[in-house]
């Protein structure tokens, strides 16, 4: 017996289970760690990363969750944070760097979404000095 917050999470819950290597304990750990807007940006813009980031969810999984549920899942209303190459290594740099200072990575992630959102032509610099500001 699984509960969910909303339908689009059980909608999203339904998805990642049919996935080839993705059980119901697997996709639970999934949102988990993801609420459904991000693991949809994750999907949508490639972030092998992100999902690798979650517990259980190794390189193999991650891609398959990836090609699978591409064309089935549709970017939500918000606008990619990281919409090009260079936006998404600044990103990924960024947070590597707080993780390695210390933070966690979920933390991390959604600090520097936020920055990279409000303003996206940051150098990594600036938006490791603002995310520390921030943590």
């Amino acid at each position: 017996l699984y509960g969910f917050y909303d339908r689009h999470e059980r909608e999203l819950f339904i998805l990642l289970i049919s996935v080839s290597g993705v059980g119901p304990n697997t996709a639970r750990m999934i949102l988990s760690s993801l609420n459904p807007s991000e693991l949809e940006q994750a999907i949508a813009s490639e972030n092998l990363n992100l999902l690798k980031s979650v517990k259980g969810i190794g390189a193999k999984t991650a891609q398959r969750v990836i090609v699978d549920l591409k064309d089935k899942i549709k970017s939500t209303d918000n606008p990619l944070v990281i919409s090009t190459p260079a936006a998404s290594e600044i990103y990924e740099e960024a947070v590597a760097a707080l993780v390695m200072l210390g933070f966690s990575q979920p933390q991390s992630q959604k600090t520097v979404q936020k920055l990279l959102r409000d303003t996206p032509s940051m150098r990594v610099e600036e938006v490791i000095k603002q995310a520390l500001k921030m943590l």
